[in-house]
Formats: C-alpha cells, sequence, structure tokens
C-alpha cells in the first residue's frame, strides 16, 4: 500500500460532470443534483483508511442528506486486481456499513481523474452551484498500523470533524474555512497506463 495525500483540487472548481452505475442497478448523474450542495467522496471496501471511518461517514452522511446535501460514494479501484472492490462487495459492504448514498462504480477510473482523486478516502464538497468549497481530509485522525494489513482505530476514533464543519457551512450559506488539509490513505488502484499525470 502506498500512502497517498490527496490533490488538493483548486477551489472554485466546477464539479466534473459524472453517469456512473449504482449497486442498485440503477445510473446516477451529477446533473440530478442540480440546486443542491453535492460531496463526492471516493471511497472503497478494503482500505483501511476507509474502514478507519466508514461506520462514523453512514452516519454523518444521513445527517448530511436531512441537511439538503446530496451526497455519493465512488469506487474507482482496479476491480480486477482488487476483487473487494467489485460491485457484489460494494453491494454487501453498503448493507453491512449501512450507507444509505448511491454507492458507484467507476469502471473506467475517468471521474476519479477527472475530479483529480488520488487517494481512498478522498472528499469533495460542492456548494449549490457546485463549486468546489471544500477538499480533502475527513478529520485528522487515522488508523494505528499494528503491522501488515492489521490495523486499529480504537484509540482515535473517526469524528469527522472537518468535513462536518464544512457541510454545516455550506448549508448555512457561510464563508468556509481557506485552512484545509489534505486526506491520507490508499493511493487510487489505477489500471495499467491510466495512472494520471498527477499521480506519483
Amino acid at each position: 500500500m502506498a500512502l497517498t495525500e490527496s490533490t488538493m483540487l483548486q477551489l472554485g472548481t466546477a464539479a466534473p460532470d459524472f453517469s456512473l452505475p449504482n449497486i442498485d442497478g440503477t445510473h446516477v448523474s451529477k446533473s440530478q443534483f442540480a440546486g443542491s450542495p453535492l460531496l463526492v467522496m471516493f471511497i472503497c471496501n478494503h482500505c483501511p483508511y476507509v474502514k478507519h471511518l466508514a461506520d462514523k461517514l453512514a452516519e454523518v452522511t444521513k445527517e448530511y442528506a436531512a441537511s439538503g446535501v446530496a451526497v455519493v460514494g465512488v469506487q474507482s479501484n482496479d476491480v480486477e486486481k482488487y476483487p473487494d472492490d467489485g460491485p457484489e462487495k460494494m453491494k454487501l459492504e453498503a448493507s453491512v456499513r449501512g450507507y444509505e448514498f448511491p454507492y458507484l462504480l467507476d469502471a473506467d477510473q475517468s471521474v476519479a481523474i477527472a475530479y483529480t482523486a488520488a487517494c481512498t478516502p478522498d472528499f469533495f464538497l460542492f456548494d449549490a452551484d457546485h463549486k468546489l468549497v471544500y477538499r480533502g481530509r475527513y478529520d485528522e485522525t487515522r488508523p494505528k498500523r499494528i503491522e501488515s494489513g492489521v490495523y486499529d482505530s480504537s484509540e482515535t476514533p473517526a469524528t469527522g470533524a472537518d468535513l462536518t464543519a464544512a457541510v454545516k457551512a455550506v448549508v448555512g450559506k457561510q464563508n468556509l474555512s481557506q485552512e484545509q488539509f489534505p486526506s491520507v490513505g490508499c493511493n487510487v488502484k489505477w489500471k495499467p497506463g491510466n495512472e494520471p499525470a498527477y499521480f506519483g
């Protein structure tokens, strides 16, 4: 696993379009959320940095949605090399965690590249005009690595403090702090030849 930071896409960037298959068999497009703040989260099933916050993420995203923020999760990893991130496992993960947001498969990784997603998890929050107002980390916590493949989150459980503060500001039409910090996690698992110029 390569520990990777998010790219910190320039604030004010327009949300790139997407139309991706959801785990329920429907397609979900950015255009469906016109007029609403939008949170796009690049997550997956197997990454310990996503597992660290997954249960809390399920909880807070329900609160975000109740406040009028559209939320989508996007899985962009190469599922041939990482079958734990495949569609059936995505369905299982959403069920076990209690995800209520659309969980979308970016099979050709074009959406990850359009958003300059670099790691899992990676968060992009847009205002009602779909202009970027927050990007980067969920909060300051990280899982503790015990050994290869074994992580412990008990010492510093995830809170979602940074992202939640940003969401509250957007909902309240308040200015967001310009002091924002990159997310850190596993690198997006690019298909051979798909590695974008901003990666590595």
